[in-house]
């Protein structure tokens, strides 16, 4: 399969996915009140998705391999406030487990686009 467009990458699609679940949990109970913790954890989703996109358009695969890292950091500190969210009480436990879990595969998918940018001879299409 050729990627013409970010928006053909399934860890952008999959990106995309965990942010709207990260809106829909943020718009019910308690956590919709803490209103500085629902901007920190929406930043943190959304760059997830933003950082895939943004270093895709670059068209070089240095900095593409780059933003995938921020990426994956974004999505770390997704994780990170998915706990937090648990520990207080704001998601259930059937809701954080699969969150996290999408975080997780989301980290490995994110991952593997990253060895293969390392393993191709193209340096990206601004380079042709």
């Amino acid at each position: 399969m050729t990627v013409r467009d970010f928006e053909d990458l399934v860890i952008y699609q999959k990106s995309r996915e965990l942010a709207k679940r990260v809106y829909e949990i943020t718009r019910q109970g308690d956590f919709k009140f803490d209103t500085r913790f629902v901007q920190q954890i929406r930043a943190a989703a959304g760059s997830v998705s933003d950082n895939i996109a943004e270093g895709f358009e670059r068209q070089g695969n240095k900095e593409f391999k780059n933003f995938l890292f921020i990426a994956k950091g974004s999505c770390g500190e997704l994780r990170s406030q998915l706990n937090r969210a648990y520990d207080v009480g704001f998601i259930t436990t059937d809701i954080y487990k699969q969150m996290y879990n999408d975080c997780k595969s989301l980290n490995v998918g994110i991952i593997r686009l990253i060895q293969n940018l390392k393993d191709s001879e193209n340096p990206g299409s601004k380079y042709l």
